[in-house]
C-alpha cells in the first residue's frame, strides 16, 4: 500500500513538472493551456502521451521552403501593391476593393497574398456538378495536373479520378497527387501503387516516420486545391469521396461550396501547391513558366490566403474578423463547425449589437459529437445578441463561406473553429466582387428553405443532458 502511494505521488510530481515545462514554456494561449491542464490532471500518464501527439506547436519550425519562389517576383509584386495602397492610388476596376482596402492590406502585408483583378469564377454548391466539371478539365489537360485533397477515398469517385489521372499520365501529362496522411488514413496501398505504376507522382503530407505512430497527427493539411495546366484552379470544401456526391447513408445529400477559377489567382494557388508538395516529397518542383500561366479571363478581384500552425499569425481568422467588423448591413455565415474563440466571438457580438444582421447556418446532422455540442454552446451565446441561427436539414452542410453586405466574401477550407485557425493548414479565397457575393447570398437563402430556425426559446428548452455535454465540450474545445 505504501509502495502504491509512493508511486502515485511520484507520478503526480512528474506530471506537474511536465505540465509546467512543456505547456507554460511553449506559451500557448490561456484557453488551450487550461484545457491541457485539465487533461493532465484527470488522466496524468495518458494525458502526457496525448499532449505529445496532439499538443505540440510548429510555430518555431520552417516547414515550407522553395528557393525559386523569388523567381515568381512575389516580393516585388507585394512591395509594389503595398506602395499603391499606402499612397492611396488604387487603380483597380472594382470599387469594392477600395472600400475594403484595409483587408486587402492585411492579407498582402502579412501573408504575401497578391491581389489579382482578372479572374473568372464559377460557383459550385453541388458535388456532382463540381466533379463533373473537374473531371472534364482533367480530361482536357495538356501539360500538368496538380491535386491536393485532405480526404482521398478508394471508392467509385476516387477510382474514377484515378482512371482519368492514369489516362492523362499515359498521354504524357505530368501528374502529381498530394493527400493528407491523417485525412486519407483509410486509403489503400493498392490505390497508391496503381497510380505510381502509371508514373504518377504521389505524396503524403506528414506521414508517420514509425508505422502507426505519428507525433504530427494533430497538424493536418486540410487544403483542397486542383490546378490544371496552370490556367484552371479549384478551391473549396469538397474532398474526393462518394459521400461528397451525396451517396452516404449517414449524411445523405452533401451541401458544400467550391470555386473554379481562371485568371492570375491560379498562380497563387499553384504557388501554394508547390510549397506543400515540396514539403511532402523529395521530388521537388523547380520553377518553370509553364506552371504559372494565369491569364486574363474576367474581372473578379481575389486574394488567395493561407494559414497554418507554422505561422505566427492566424491569418484567415484575422480576415474573418476584419470582414465582420467592416459589415454595415449583414453577415451571412455557413460552417459545419461553429466554435469561435473569444476574438471572433467578440467581433460577432459587436456587429450584432451594432445593428448588423447576423445569420449563421450549421448542419443539423453532426459528424463529430463533441464538436457539435461545442457548436451548440457557442450558438446559444449569439442568440442572446439577436443573431439568426439556422439548422440545415437536407443532409450535411460542409460549406465554409462568409458574405458581407453583398460585396465581400470568402470561400475556402477553413471552418470557424480552433482547429482550423491554429492546427490545420488551410487556404481560402477572399473575393472582392458583388456578383459572387450575390450568388452566395442566393445560395444561403435557398438553403434556408430546407432549414429550421433555432430560436432562443427553442434553445432554452434543451435537456439537462445536452447542457452538460455542451459545458464539457466547451471546456475541451480549444484542443478538439
Amino acid at each position: 500500500m505504501q509502495l502504491v502511494s509512493l508511486l502515485l505521488g511520484s507520478i503526480m510530481v512528474i506530471n506537474f513538472f511536465l505540465a509546467f515545462t512543456i505547456i507554460f514554456l511553449e506559451r500557448k494561449n490561456a484557453s488551450s493551456t487550461w484545457a491541457w491542464l485539465m487533461v493532465l490532471f484527470f488522466i496524468p500518464v495518458l494525458g502526457f502521451l496525448l499532449y505529445l501527439i496532439l499538443g505540440r506547436t510548429l510555430t518555431k519550425h520552417r516547414i515550407f521552403t522553395w528557393d525559386t519562389k523569388s523567381r515568381l517576383g512575389v516580393e516585388k509584386a507585394v512591395k509594389s501593391q503595398l506602395e499603391i495602397i499606402e499612397q492611396d492610388r488604387l487603380p483597380y476596376k472594382e470599387e469594392v476593393l477600395r472600400q475594403y482596402k484595409d483587408l486587402y492590406y492585411l492579407h498582402l502585408k502579412n501573408n504575401d497574398a497578391i491581389y489579382s483583378q482578372n479572374n473568372k469564377v464559377e460557383l459550385f454548391t453541388d458535388g456532382t456538378k463540381k466533379f463533373t466539371r473537374l473531371i472534364h478539365d482533367l480530361e482536357e489537360a495538356k501539360d500538368h495536373i496538380h491535386l491536393l485533397y485532405y480526404i482521398l477515398r478508394h471508392d467509385q469517385l476516387g477510382t474514377k479520378i484515378a482512371d482519368v489521372l492514369i489516362k492523362k499520365a499515359k498521354e504524357g501529362v505530368d501528374v502529381r497527387l498530394l493527400y493528407d496522411d491523417m485525412g486519407s488514413r483509410s486509403l489503400s496501398r493498392s490505390y497508391i501503387k496503381r497510380l505510381e505504376n502509371a508514373n504518377i507522382k504521389v505524396g503524403a503530407f506528414f506521414p508517420p516516420k514509425i508505422p502507426k505512430i505519428n507525433f504530427k497527427i494533430n497538424f493536418r493539411n486540410h487544403r483542397k486545391l486542383a490546378i490544371i495546366d496552370g490556367e484552371v484552379g479549384y478551391i473549396g470544401g469538397f474532398n474526393i469521396g462518394d459521400e461528397y456526391l451525396g451517396r452516404s447513408e449517414k449524411f445523405g445529400y452533401w451541401r458544400d461550396t467550391h470555386l473554379r477559377i481562371r485568371g492570375d489567382a491560379v498562380k497563387t494557388m499553384q504557388t501554394r501547391f508547390v510549397l506543400d508538395w515540396n514539403q511532402a516529397s523529395r521530388d521537388h518542383i523547380e520553377y518553370a513558366e509553364r506552371y504559372f500561366i494565369g491569364g486574363e479571363e474576367g474581372d473578379v478581384g481575389i486574394q488567395i490566403v493561407s494559414s497554418g500552425p507554422d505561422q505566427e499569425w492566424e491569418q484567415i481568422k484575422y480576415g474573418y474578423i476584419k470582414m465582420i467588423l467592416a459589415a454595415k448591413e449583414y453577415v451571412y455565415i455557413q460552417t459545419p463547425y461553429f466554435i469561435p474563440d473569444e476574438s471572433l466571438m467578440d467581433a460577432l457580438r459587436i456587429a450584432a449589437l451594432s445593428g448588423v444582421k447576423i445569420k449563421i447556418m450549421i448542419p443539423n446532422k453532426p459528424d463529430h459529437m463533441f464538436v457539435y455540442w461545442a457548436t451548440l454552446s457557442s450558438i446559444g451565446e449569439l442568440l442572446n445578441e439577436g443573431a439568426e441561427v439556422y439548422l440545415y436539414q437536407n443532409g450535411f452542410l460542409h460549406a465554409k463561406t462568409i458574405v458581407v453586405d453583398g460585396k465581400l466574401s470568402s470561400v475556402g477550407t477553413a471552418n470557424i473553429d480552433v482547429r482550423s485557425f491554429r492546427l490545420n493548414f488551410e487556404v481560402n479565397a477572399f473575393l472582392y466582387d458583388a456578383d459572387i457575393a450575390k450568388q452566395l447570398v442566393e445560395a444561403f437563402n435557398q438553403d434556408i428553405l430546407v432549414s429550421t430556425q433555432m430560436t432562443k426559446s427553442l434553445y432554452e428548452k434543451r435537456s439537462m443532458g445536452i447542457k452538460f455535454k455542451e459545458s464539457v465540450s466547451r471546456l475541451l474545445s480549444p484542443i478538439l
